[in-house]
């Protein structure tokens, strides 16, 4: 069986799961737990060689220092963002979630796209 050689990036386990409700596609789901240690992000960065990592972290101060240090460690890692508004990816609709995770090329649930829905 050949491996998922996609991995998103998100803060807490609540994002994790409204992630892996979206995905229609195998993916490796990496929670943080709010920011990380360099010594952390030195592991993962040798644990996720060889994989498409993309981070999606809250609209937030914390998702920021997040992003920022994962752009130091993950250069090639592809950010996806959430609307300001929303300002946490786990209280971000699945609708709006399955449209950012579409637009940065994952398969999504076709009913996650569809607003009102399961919200």
């Amino acid at each position: 069986m050949r491996r998922t050689e996609k991995v998103i990036i998100v803060e807490g386990r609540s994002d994790k799961q409204k992630v892996a409700a979206v995905l229609n596609e195998p993916v490796v789901i990496v929670c943080t737990n709010g920011t990380i240690s360099d010594a952390r992000l030195e592991e993962l960065a040798d644990e996720l060689e060889g994989y498409d990592v993309y981070v999606l972290a809250d609209a937030d101060e914390a998702g920021e220092k997040l992003r920022r240090q994962f752009r130091r460690m993950f250069p090639e890692a592809e950010h996806i963002y959430i609307d300001r508004a929303y300002r946490e990816v786990a209280t971000a609709p699945h609708w709006h979630l399955a449209q950012v995770l579409l637009r940065a090329h994952f398969d999504v649930r076709i009913e996650s796209l569809m607003r009102g829905r399961g919200e």
